[in-house]
């Protein structure tokens, strides 16, 4: 082979891989999300789960994309490890369905269906049929359509492409004595991990090996340890997906390396010790496209019914591998929001109530997180947010349209206000891990600028950053204590943060006009100003649901109660205001800046003197 083959042979597997990635990703568009949602519905049942895993897999084309679907719905709390097992073994069933797909390029027959369903013959036809469904409708499910088949054609057309350039390699002796080396168990099995984990597909890896099988140079021992190791090499890409992730997340992982790895050593024994005992008469024949597919299933079926009844055996093993820390808390386990509870509509409002505790827990999690990359950039940090932000979104998905159809049995008046709150809050809960991610953007957005907030902007952000915490606290506390007298606390400290927050803005503008701020700096400053005050103001509509819930009133008027409540100044209220008032505004107006002390020291001496009406020294009322 010289080096235009070489050329050949990678551009060959660059369109193999798109095509199989451009498949994958059509097919999970053209589903409209529909596979995640069924997947959290069947896995109840071993068998229904390896099923459904092995549909999906068969369907995009991948078990890694399954498996790392699986890590996702596990990290946000919604599915239990154990039915991800089934559907990680289901998923290793279904990616065989792609070696079955390319084998079908060795039809030979005059008929013409059968020559039109020939890969050589179809994957053209699906290519002009794809472009034109592409470039002509203007539908998004018409066009991801013509996108499928478009990925279905290019996967073929690096299929041929690797064919023709691996076909010379039959007659080069340096070939068949590397492909030698491999009747050696453990150097295939190897090898075969390696490969896949190179370019994270199992399928792909498999297509390749079909491709080199048109040389007549492998075997079908060569190909056996090939082929298993090729399951243990796909693992990779769950792998990576868990970094970073729950614990439970982690052992999805785990579970998926320990499932090809056992199955792995028991293949590999029950073959060596059958072919040297009774021996297989094909051992040294050349292995085609059909022999590696075979196998592939085979193996993957045979290993998936082997392991079914172990499936509590693999989840401790995987518990055993990723363990918790001493003395840590335990994860909270995935909240079932099972469609048989809404026959007992209390028993379901108990589940949502669990999930939205979990949801407000994230939320706070995030808001630690995003604000701790304003003052400290952290890549993993900042991926953490965004995988907490998927977690909370996926929760609110599931919460509301459990709570929809829940709204639509019979229901006592206080399970109807019960869902009302609900809803309200799990929206609000939403809205404030969004604008924990845009404050996680900005911390980014300063990192790769390469700017820092000067440090009277950075201590006042982190006095507003402090507040914000609290009213978060408060919040959440206080729907998930059912504690009014808390939720009572909120709507103060709210109006404090507003206070604060205008205050720092207009502090920020001066210093900007003064030119002690980089502008740079600037525009992130004023806008995680903004976001911290969203969120306080989300965390005042959660506290006004819990007020609302309690009021027993559908008709209970939230503005009209805020404002009868600032204007008439509550006891309770003014108590409340004065406390945060003096905790965080009059922190902010103690912390000069000792360049404005020094160009205007009698101002400053000026406003710290008060007369006994309270009014500053100079401006002493009447009598």
């Amino acid at each position: 082979m010289d080096i235009f083959g070489v050329i050949k042979l990678f551009g060959g597997l660059a369109l193999f891989l798109y095509g199989m990635s451009l498949l994958g990703g059509s097919l999970e568009k053209v589903s409209g999300g529909r596979l995640e949602h069924t997947l959290e519905k069947v896995t109840s049942s071993v068998f229904r789960g390896v099923a459904f895993g092995a549909l999906v897999t068969a369907a995009i084309q991948s078990s890694s994309a399954t498996t790392v679907i699986v890590v996702g719905l596990v990290n946000a709390r919604v599915l239990k490890l154990r039915n991800a097992i089934s559907v990680i073994m289901g998923a290793n069933i279904g990616t065989t369905i792609t070696a079955h797909i390319l084998r079908l390029s060795d039809i030979s027959s005059d008929n013409l269906l059968v020559l039109l369903l020939k890969p050589a013959n179809l994957a053209p036809l699906a290519a002009a049929i794809g472009i034109l469904m592409f470039m002509v409708s203007k539908r998004d499910q018409v066009r991801n359509t013509g996108l499928l088949l478009l990925g279905f054609s290019i996967l073929f057309t690096g299929m041929f492409s690797m064919e023709a350039a691996v076909t010379p390699l039959r007659d080069e002796p340096w070939f068949a004595t590397l492909f030698a080396t491999f009747r050696n168990p453990l150097i295939g099995v190897l090898a075969g991990a390696f490969v896949t984990a190179a370019i994270q597909a199992s399928a792909a890896s498999v297509g390749i090996l079909q491709a080199l099988s048109a040389t007549g140079v492998i075997t079908y021992s060569m190909a056996f340890p090939i082929i298993m190791g090729q399951n243990i090499g796909t693992c990779i890409t769950p792998i990576l997906a868990s970094i970073g992730a729950s614990k439970n997340a982690k052992r999805s992982a785990v579970v998926h390396v320990t499932f090809n790895i056992l199955g792995t050593i028991v293949f590999l024994i029950g073959c060596y010790a059958i072919q040297y005992t009774v021996g297989f008469p094909f051992w040294d024949s050349p292995i085609d496209k059909g022999g590696i597919a075979n196998f592939h299933t085979i193996f993957n079926v045979s290993a998936t019914i082997l392991f079914m009844p172990f499936t509590a055996l693999l989840e401790k093993i995987a518990c055993a591998i990723v363990r918790d820390k001493v003395g840590a808390e335990a994860e909270p386990e995935a909240v079932t929001l099972d469609e048989r509870l809404l026959v007992s509509p209390g028993l379901a409002v108990q589940h949502v109530n669990k999930a939205l505790v979990q949801m407000g827990a994230f939320v706070r999690t995030n808001y630690e997180l995003s604000t701790s990359l304003l003052w400290n950039f952290d890549a993993k940090v900042f991926e953490r947010v965004n995988e907490n932000e998927d977690v909370v979104d996926k929760l609110q998905d599931r919460v509301e349209t459990y709570l929809i159809k829940l709204s639509e049995r019979e229901l006592t008046e206080a399970e109807t206000r019960s869902v009302t709150e609900m809803l309200h809050v799990c929206e609000e809960y939403e809205r404030m891990a969004d604008h924990c991610e845009n404050l996680a953007e900005k911390g980014q957005k300063l990192f790769l600028d390469r700017s820092v907030f000067s440090k009277r902007a950075a201590a006042e952000l982190q006095l507003l950053c402090e507040a914000v915490n609290e009213i978060i606290g408060i919040a959440v506390g206080c729907f998930e204590k059912d504690d009014q007298v808390l939720a009572g606390r909120v709507e103060p400290l709210e109006q404090v943060i507003d206070e604060l927050q205008q205050a720092l803005k207009d502090r920020h503008i001066e210093r900007l006009r003064k030119g002690k701020c980089t502008v740079d700096a600037a525009f992130p400053f004023v806008e995680a100003l903004t976001d911290l005050e969203r969120i306080s103001d989300h965390c005042s509509n959660v506290g006004l649901a819990v007020l609302t819930y309690a009021a027993a009133d559908n008709l209970f008027d939230k503005h009209n109660y805020v404002k009868q409540l600032r204007e008439t100044k509550a006891e309770s209220f003014s108590d409340a205001y004065a406390i945060y008032t003096e905790k965080y505004y009059n922190r902010l107006k103690g912390e000069k800046d000792p360049q404005e002390k020094q160009e205007k020291p009698e101002k400053s001496k000026a406003e710290k003197v008060k007369n006994k009406s309270g009014e500053p020294a100079g401006k002493t009322k009447k009598k």
